[in-house]
């Protein structure tokens, strides 16, 4: 078969314009197309450095944040490929080196989607099944000592799910979300996501409802593959405001983390859990615990101390940034703010965009005791960002004060302008697609 044309190369926008336009479904679950793909690659997922492949609705990504800072801190090379990213398409892409990694830069990221691009020669194929090819491409390239994967969406027919025999496979806890492609049941999205187990592979599951443990549990007896869940053949639980962690090899009292949460606490246990239960890495208490206490994920209950969007809002408040967008996101969120009620009383305000396939109320009830006040707003730059005065609806709803704002930024701008008798705690939440841009007009974009 002749080689296809070259194709010169273009900025990242462009490019990633042009790719998106080659399926007309930026989500269309199936490997039929990843398979073809790879193979006109040359199947670089076979020369990959062994993958843990993560899954799971909500905290997969932090605890992929806590297994790479884990093992950076023991001195390993940590390939990362995770999903979605927040201010620029190279938070995907994370290059593993000695002495930690970094984001893939611009010309060797676009090299990857160009080679990509001519490989699979103008056929039908989504954006993430290219970036997810690209990111095999590369990481087969550049030696290191572990692939991270995250999957995208579900897993049975995610592009990642494409790993024959992973080092490890782990499931971030399961809750209802993206109905209208993993089923409207925990039980089928519990399905989905237990079909990255693969055969005598060890899985590493974070507490599940029962409904969703028993199919995981299902799922790994039919693989014969080894399981690990929490609860049961290892614990994790906060004393004294540390991390304690326990499994059949003994107890790591452990400094807490610095993501701030509760469920922060169940992440780091999930990534301690993964990394005991596999003898390839040798990792001491010392990298466990600078690994989990230097840990950094994004947009998940994360302060801004400071920044352009700071200096907007009344002076002296609080601003936090989340991008929970379903009922679990929501559950763990309002807990945090919970927590920091308990420390220091303020009052709450929460300023929330979402897109439009989300469930406004049942992310919102989670808030209802905390806050009477609610701002909606759009998210920027997306057509199917909800409607404001849909989100108001559900927030009235619930009993709720509500306004709507033509943006975060007014929204800021507004709050300055009402006497606080303490300035107020501000949660910025409902969608990473909102997160992205506060942090990008903040001036604070992930590293």
């Amino acid at each position: 078969m002749n080689a296809p044309a070259a194709i010169p190369s273009t900025p990242l926008r462009e490019l990633i314009a042009r790719l998106s336009a080659l399926h007309p479904q930026s989500i269309d679950l199936g490997l039929e197309r990843m398979h073809r793909l790879l193979e006109r690659l040359d199947h670089p997922e076979r020369k990959l450095p062994p993958v843990i492949h993560v899954a799971g609705t909500n905290g997969k990504g932090s605890t992929i944040a806590y297994l790479r800072s884990i093992l950076e801190a023991a001195g390993l090379r940590v390939h990362v490929y995770t999903s979605p990213f927040l201010v620029r398409i190279n938070e995907c892409f994370r290059l593993g080196r000695i002495g930690g990694g970094a984001l893939v830069g611009d010309d060797e990221l676009r090299g990857a989607l160009e080679h990509c691009e001519r490989a699979n020669a103008g056929a039908p194929i989504t954006i993430f099944e290219v970036e997810t090819a690209a990111a095999l491409c590369l990481f087969a390239q550049h030696p290191a000592d572990v692939v991270l994967l995250e999957v995208g969406l579900g897993g049975r027919l995610d592009a990642t799910n494409v790993i024959d025999a992973p080092l490890a496979t782990v499931i971030a806890p399961v809750s209802m979300d993206h109905t209208e492609f993993l089923g409207d049941t925990l039980t089928a999205i519990a399905g989905e996501k237990a079909a990255i187990i693969k055969r005598d592979v060890p899985v590493i599951c974070a507490e599940q409802a029962p409904e969703a443990m028993t199919v995981i549990e299902q799922q790994a007896r039919r693989m014969r593959a080894p399981l690990h869940a929490a609860g049961q053949q290892w614990h994790v639980s906060v004393e004294r405001s540390r991390l304690v962690y326990q499994d059949d090899r003994g107890l790591m009292d452990l400094a807490a983390p610095k993501l701030f949460g509760r469920h922060q606490f169940d992440n780091a246990g999930l990534a301690i859990a993964t990394l005991r239960a596999l003898d390839t890495f040798k990792i001491d208490g010392a990298a466990f615990e600078a690994g989990i206490v230097n840990a950094e994920w994004p947009a998940r209950m994360q302060r801004l101390a400071a920044g352009a969007l700071v200096d907007l809002a009344p002076a002296g408040c609080e601003i936090w940034l989340d991008g929970g967008h379903n009922a679990e996101g929501g559950r763990v969120a309002a807990a945090a703010l919970g927590d920091l009620e308990e420390r220091v009383s303020r009052p709450l305000v929460v300023v929330v965009g979402m897109m439009a396939n989300k469930d406004p109320g049942a992310f919102l009830a989670n808030f209802a005791g905390l806050t009477r006040h609610i701002i909606a707003v759009p998210i920027p730059d997306r057509d199917n960002s909800m409607s404001p005065d849909r989100l108001a609806d559900a927030a009235r709803a619930l009993g709720m004060r509500v306004e709507t704002s033509a943006s975060v930024e007014t929204a800021l701008q507004a709050l300055t302008r009402l006497a606080y008798e303490v300035p107020p705690r501000i949660l910025i939440t409902g969608s990473l697609y909102l997160a992205g841009p506060v942090l990008a007009a903040n001036g604070t974009p992930p590293r």
